[in-house]
């Protein structure tokens, strides 16, 4: 069943323009539960590497929908819903786990690792009475299945049939750079979450604002990790929805006017009592040392100088959002590589030195916009299309895409 038409109308500017409403009005929120969380948009579920054995279970998220992700005894990947065809309730309760089958604790209804209904406790009643009546088919009762496909060792999840093959979806240039990052034999290094007080789309702008981090992120800026005047670009995928933003340390360029002048943080030269905290490795031949990848509509693969992490988020209600961080490193790491990933781990996160304020900021603009649902933000920086420019990151055109995509699926005009 589909939720009423929001009558929301798009202010003029298409992209360069959103209203501030997006952010808090609860018919919004629950259109975009039905149009893009299920609707025709692949999704992040989990890593290969967490269900690499049969038996293996992985509990997620679409949306605000319960996944299950599951390894069965033939080395097939299932994603279904995590809701007992039964009554409803949650038949798997830990995020990780491994097991023959699954069971719901309520009434033991008990399903394959595919989802397929086993049996039912007392389908024959007790004593010959009760149990479930003579045309009850186990074959007719599943857990709901979704969709699941792999690139990279990430697995994603659709409800739709009509989402096409997901490398489509992803677009050749964003599908290559995913695998460059990711298509190693990976090893998780740490979890955590953090629930931040904002907007979901709020977390998707900020991950695609390429431009503040040499501004908001003064530690980037005064140990010269990511900054604007150091060579890199934004590559948007065809359909713009997805991007690409990259720089590259060794092409600092120190005497760029901009930096003296207006970045305060980029004035004077410091040292960290851990300088350790820095080395790196050059484990690509572009010389790319940082990286944010986004996916429509809430994945972020990230690379800082060593430290590898995807992130994805999961809307909490119109005006919270769990942001979780996976912190890895592949298989072939020597020890000291490993060490050095899980040093530079402590940029970003929940307790960073970095990612805090990104938390932070995106409040500000929640609480900033609220009860203005008649204004819209003014997204022009670099121009007003959405488009790759290789040649400076000083722009808005990652954030433009996702409002592109945003306003095409849920169907907002002008």
């Amino acid at each position: 069943m589909e939720t009423t038409p929001c009558d929301l109308r798009w202010p003029a500017g298409g992209a360069t323009r959103v209203p501030y409403r997006v952010f808090s009005d609860p018919a919004i929120y629950q259109m975009e539960q039905e149009k893009i969380f299920r609707g025709p948009i692949w999704h992040y579920l989990c890593l290969t590497v967490e269900v690499k054995n049969p038996g293996d279970i992985r509990t997620t998220w679409i949306g605000d929908t319960p996944i299950i992700v599951t390894r069965d005894e033939n080395g097939e990947l299932h994603g279904m819903v995590n809701r007992c065809a039964h009554k409803g309730a949650l038949v798997c309760l830990k995020e990780r786990d491994n097991k023959k089958s699954l069971t719901c604790v309520y009434h033991a209804w008990n399903y394959k690792l595919d989802g397929q209904l086993r049996g039912v406790a007392f389908q024959k009643g007790v004593k010959g009475k009760g149990g479930m009546p003579e045309d009850f088919d186990v074959s007719k009762h599943r857990l709901q299945p979704i969709r699941v496909s792999v690139v990279a060792g990430i697995v994603f999840g659709t409800f739709s049939d009509e989402a096409p093959p997901l490398e489509e979806f992803l677009g050749d240039r964003i599908t290559a750079f995913l695998k460059r990052n990711m298509d190693h034999p990976l090893k998780i290094l740490g979890t955590h979450s953090q629930m931040i007080h904002n907007n979901w789309k709020l977390y998707a702008e900020n991950v695609r604002d390429s431009y503040h981090a040499t501004l908001l992120h003064t530690f980037y800026t005064t140990f010269k990790v990511n900054r604007l005047d150091m060579d890199g670009g934004i590559i948007l995928s065809e359909k713009k929805w997805h991007h690409i933003s990259y720089s590259k340390r060794a092409t600092l360029d120190a005497a760029a006017e901009y930096t003296s002048a207006e970045v305060h943080s980029a004035k004077y030269s410091s040292e960290l009592d851990g300088p350790q905290l820095l080395q790196a490795w050059d484990g690509f031949d572009d010389q790319i040392t940082h990286s944010i990848q986004t996916i429509f509509p809430t994945l972020v693969s990230q690379l800082t100088l060593n430290s590898l992490a995807v992130r994805f988020v999961v809307p909490r209600g119109v005006d919270k959002t769990e942001l979780y961080w996976v912190f890895l490193g592949y298989e072939t790491d020597t020890p000291e590589q490993e060490k050095m990933r899980v040093m530079q781990a402590n940029l970003t996160g929940a307790a960073g030195l970095v990612a805090l304020e990104d938390g932070c900021i995106n409040s500000f603009v929640q609480r900033g916009t609220r009860g203005s649902d008649d204004k819209a933000s003014f997204i022009e920086m670099g121009g007003k299309l959405a488009e790759s420019n290789e040649s400076s990151r000083a722009t808005e055109a990652a954030v433009r895409g996702f409002w592109h995509g945003y306003q095409t699926i849920m169907g907002f005009h002008e």
